[in-house]
C-alpha cells in the first residue's frame, strides 16, 4: 500500500512556501506516494500549487481537522509546525509513523520578529524541515525552490486589456538589469501586443535599448535631475503622462513602489519582500531560496498563474553583428586569430571582500596562458589599476575600461570560459551561454545571484560567517577575509581547464534544469 503522508505547517506564508522542498524530496524517495498538507486556509492556495501536494486540508478549528485526518487513514505525519497544537493534533490522530520538525527557538524568533525573509534565516528553516525526513530514511535531494513550486494553485489569470501600456522599474546594479531580460521576454510572450517600457539607469540602458523585447527606455537618473523628493516627483509626472497600465517592480526599494503610485498606474505588481509593499496592488511571495530571474519571472504569477521557465530561459542576451566585427578586428590587431581559445578573467568588484587575491588572478593566467589559451582582462575605468597589474604579472590582454556593453557582450561572445567574482558581468556571461567559473566569498548561492544554468560552477569555501552581507563589503568583518584566501589558484586552474576541455556540447547550456557545480 501506498504511503499516505500528513504534513502540518500552520504558520505564515514565509514558512509555508519553504516548505516546498519537503515534498520533493518526498515524491522523489516514494513516487507513489499521497501527500497532504493541513494549512491555514489563506494560504491553501499557495500549497495547492506545489510540485508534489495531493490535497491541502484548510485548518479552521481543531474539531475539524481532526474528524478530516482521521477519516482519511494517514500512515504518517510530518509535523513541521512543532507547537502545543499539532502536539495535540499527533496525539489524537494516532498516525503510526510520526516525524516532528525541531526547532531552534532563537532562530525562530528571530525570523518572527523581523518579519522579513533574510537568506541564513530560510536556509535554516530549510535545512530544519529536511531534518525531519531523516527519521523515514528519505535522502534530501532538493534544497532549494524554483518557480513552479509555489504560486497560487487557485488562482485564475487577470491580464490587462489587449494592447497594455507596461512599465518595468528596474534602476538598481548591472546584474539586476540583466536578470531582468528575460521578465520582458516573457512578458512579451503572455502579451504578444502589449508595449513594454523600461525605467533604468543610463549605465544600463544599453541593455534594454539592445532587447527586441522592450519597446522604449526611460532613464532614471537618480544622482542627477531626478535626485531627491524633487526629482523624483518629476520623473513621476513625466511617467503619469505616458499613462501606463500596468507596472512589474523587480526593484524591491520604497522609492521604486513610490514611483509607480505617484505614476498613477493603476495596477502595481511587486514583491512581498518590497519596502513599499503597502504601494502595490499585487504582492508576489519572496523567497531568498530561489535565482533572481526566477523571482523576477514570478512577478508575471497575476497574469500567468502557472507560469514556468522557459527550455532555454537561462540564454538570455542577444549579441550585435555591428560591435562583434569590431571587436574581432581589435582582437585581430592584438595577435588573437579567430581560432585562438579566448578565456576572459574579471577580477574587480565594487566591494572588496568580492574580489579574489590579484596575484592569483595573475598566476591565473599564466597557467592558462601555458596551456596554450589566450587570456583577456575586462572591468571597468575603475579596475584599469588592478587589472594593469594583474596584465603585467601574468601576461594577459588588458581590455578593462575599453568596452562599452554592446562591446563587452560581443568580446564575450569569443570567449570559451569565464572567469569572474560575482558581479554584474557574471550574469551577462551567462546569459550569452558562456561557460563561468564563479568565486564566491562573501556572498552565497540563497542570496539568489549564483551563475544561472548549466555549465557553469562556483568555487567556494564552506565558512559559518557567510554570507556576511547581501552584496559584500569594504572590508572583512572578521578580519581573517578566509573566503578568498583559501580559494587557491591550483583548484581555480584546475575547474578552468576541467571545464575547458569538457567543451563541445553547446546545447546543455540553454537548461535551468540543474545548479551550477559546486567545488569546495
Amino acid at each position: 500500500m501506498a504511503n499516505n503522508i500528513l504534513v502540518i505547517r500552520l504558520s505564515s506564508l514565509g514558512d509555508v512556501i519553504l516548505t516546498a522542498p519537503v515534498y520533493k524530496n518526498l515524491k522523489a524517495h516514494w513516487p507513489d506516494c499521497r501527500i497532504s498538507v493541513l494549512v491555514k486556509p489563506a494560504f491553501a492556495g499557495i500549497v495547492a500549487g506545489m510540485p508534489g501536494v495531493d490535497e491541502v486540508i484548510p485548518f479552521t478549528g481543531l474539531p475539524g481537522a481532526l474528524r478530516r485526518i482521521r477519516s482519511r487513514g494517514f500512515t504518517h505525519l510530518l509535523d513541521l509546525h512543532g507547537n502545543f497544537r499539532s502536539w495535540l493534533i499527533r496525539q489524537l490522530c494516532a498516525v503510526p509513523q510520526v516525524s516532528v520538525y525541531r526547532k531552534d527557538a532563537l532562530t525562530r524568533r528571530l525570523f518572527v520578529f523581523l518579519r522579513l525573509p533574510f537568506p541564513t534565516l530560510e536556509r535554516h528553516n530549510v535545512e530544519r524541515y529536511l531534518a525531519a525526513l531523516d527519521t523515514w530514511h528519505v535522502p534530501v535531494r532538493e534544497r532549494w525552490l524554483n518557480l513552479g513550486d509555489y504560486g497560487d494553485g487557485r488562482a485564475t489569470a487577470s491580464c490587462p486589456p489587449s494592447g497594455a501600456n507596461v512599465l518595468i522599474l528596474q534602476s538598481a546594479w548591472l546584474g539586476d538589469s540583466l536578470l531582468t531580460l528575460p521578465l520582458a521576454r516573457d512578458l512579451k510572450s503572455i502579451l504578444p501586443d502589449c508595449r513594454v517600457t523600461v525605467l533604468t539607469l543610463p549605465k544600463s540602458a544599453a541593455l534594454f535599448t539592445d532587447s527586441p523585447h522592450v519597446d522604449e527606455v526611460v532613464l532614471d537618473d537618480k544622482r542627477g535631475i531626478h535626485r531627491g523628493l524633487r526629482g523624483t516627483w518629476r520623473l513621476a509626472q513625466d511617467l503619469r503622462r505616458r499613462k501606463f497600465d500596468l507596472a512589474l517592480i523587480p526593484h524591491r526599494s520604497l522609492r521604486s513602489a513610490i514611483l509607480a503610485r505617484l505614476s498613477d498606474i493603476p495596477r502595481r505588481i511587486g514583491s512581498a519582500a518590497s519596502a513599499g509593499r503597502w504601494l502595490l496592488t499585487d504582492a508576489v511571495p519572496f523567497t531568498w531560496l530561489m535565482h533572481d530571474l526566477e523571482r523576477n519571472l514570478a512577478l508575471l504569477q497575476p497574469l500567468k498563474p502557472d507560469i514556468r521557465p522557459r527550455p532555454d530561459e537561462s540564454v538570455f542576451v542577444t549579441r550585435d553583428d555591428k560591435a562583434t566585427q569590431t571587436i574581432d578586428m581589435r582582437l585581430r590587431d592584438e595577435g588573437v586569430a579567430l581560432q585562438d581559445r579566448l578565456v576572459g578573467l574579471h577580477p574587480g568588484s565594487v566591494w572588496a571582500t568580492k574580489r579574489w587575491l590579484p596575484e592569483r588572478f595573475a598566476a591565473l593566467a599564466l597557467g592558462l596562458r601555458a596551456e596554450g589559451l589566450r587570456v583577456v582582462l575586462v572591468g571597468g575605468k575603475g579596475d584599469r589599476e588592478l587589472c594593469g597589474r594583474i596584465a603585467r604579472d601574468g601576461g594577459a590582454l588588458d581590455w578593462s575600461g575599453r568596452t562599452d556593453l554592446m562591446e563587452l557582450k560581443a568580446l564575450m561572445g569569443r570567449m570559451v570560459l569565464f572567469v569572474t567574482n560575482d558581479s554584474g558581468p557574471m550574469h551577462m556571461a551567462t546569459g550569452m551561454g558562456v561557460p563561468a567559473l564563479a568565486l564566491f566569498g562573501p556572498t552565497t548561492r540563497e542570496l539568489g545571484f549564483f551563475p544561472y544554468g548549466t555549465g557553469h560552477r562556483v568555487v567556494e569555501k564552506d565558512l559559518s560567517c557567510r554570507p556576511c552581507s547581501l552584496h559584500g563589503t569594504k572590508t572583512c568583518p572578521a578580519g581573517h577575509f578566509l573566503c578568498m584566501r583559501l580559494i587557491t589558484t591550483e583548484e581555480v586552474l584546475a575547474n578552468a581547464l576541467e571545464m575547458v576541455a569538457g567543451q563541445g556540447q553547446p546545447s546543455s547550456r540553454g537548461s535551468r534544469s540543474s545548479l551550477p557545480e559546486r567545488t569546495r
